[in-house]
């Protein structure tokens, strides 16, 4: 049976950018929340949160990156710089200011956010955050690369992404990362996909400085993609004078993988905002 969360994330809308769509739902009234996945994911990757955050009193818009899901995939481009930009003009359509919750390469998006438009953005939430580039050898970049080419980004994604999910999955993992599969099989999106492995985080660790906005990260305590996730979560609160809380038994995707935990971290922070947001 169709959840009511599933219906109203098909309620697709699209932003129009010079080189494509980017498709994003919103529903519930009150301050902007913007919700951004990282790479190789779904607006669906918070199908647990949003309806958390729209029934706390909250305005929730969750976007799919260029490329990915319902967005279009004939953009030249897909780094973190563009899916700011990207970001931005949603914010300016929908009405900001906005917090943006960004996991993973989202991040980073939300980092560059929150440091070219500080008037657009009120508030971070960085979940399992790359805001710079993960330490490997050249052996381990040309592996992933090659891993990662459009003629197999589908199965090899397929295949790498429970190693992601590191602890407690959520119970409809199986569907979820079908579903994810499939995204990838549309016309362009494996090679928008393979692009996207290619993006460097030096931009958005080189505009850390420049953030002022209020910021929560959360990290699973598993995060496979960080050699110590409690260290790097650390350090990223230290750096942007913000919090850093631990969501236990979750690897990359607190947000589906203990979304109670999680929203209740973000609502937390969100109502410690006041007026702000």
């Amino acid at each position: 049976m169709e959840t009511e969360t599933t219906a109203r994330l098909e309620e697709t809308s699209y932003l129009s950018r010079p080189e494509g769509r980017i498709a994003y739902d919103i529903d519930g009234s009150g301050p902007l929340v913007v919700l951004v996945p990282g790479m190789g994911d779904l607006r669906a990757t918070y199908r647990f949160v949003a309806p958390i955050l729209r029934e706390a009193g909250y305005r929730v818009a969750a976007t799919d990156l260029r490329g990915h899901g319902d967005s279009d995939a004939a953009f030249a481009t897909y780094s973190d710089t563009e899916t700011a930009a990207d970001v931005v003009a949603l914010i300016e359509k929908l009405g900001g200011p906005a917090i943006v919750v960004g996991n993973s390469m989202g991040a980073a998006a939300a980092v560059i956010s929150a440091a070219e438009r500080p008037e657009l953005v009120s508030g971070l939430v960085l979940i399992g955050p790359f805001v710079r580039n993960a330490r490997m050898s050249a052996m381990q970049r040309l592996l992933i690369r090659v891993a990662m080419t459009p003629l197999w980004a589908a199965v090899a994604w397929k295949s790498y992404l429970p190693r992601l999910y590191a602890g407690r999955r959520p119970d409809d993992f199986d569907a979820y990362r079908d579903r994810v599969v499939a995204g990838l099989r549309r016309p362009g999106h494996a090679r928008a996909f393979s692009r996207t492995t290619h993006v460097s985080h030096d931009p958005a660790e080189a505009r850390l400085g420049a953030v002022a906005a209020p910021t929560l990260v959360v990290m699973g305590d598993k995060d496979p993609d960080f050699a110590d996730p409690k260290a790097e979560a650390a350090w990223i609160a230290q750096t942007l004078r913000g919090e850093a809380v631990i969501v236990p038994e979750a690897g990359h995707y607190p947000q589906s993988q203990q979304p109670e935990i999680t929203a209740d971290a973000v609502l937390r922070f969100l109502r410690g905002l006041g007026d702000r947001a």
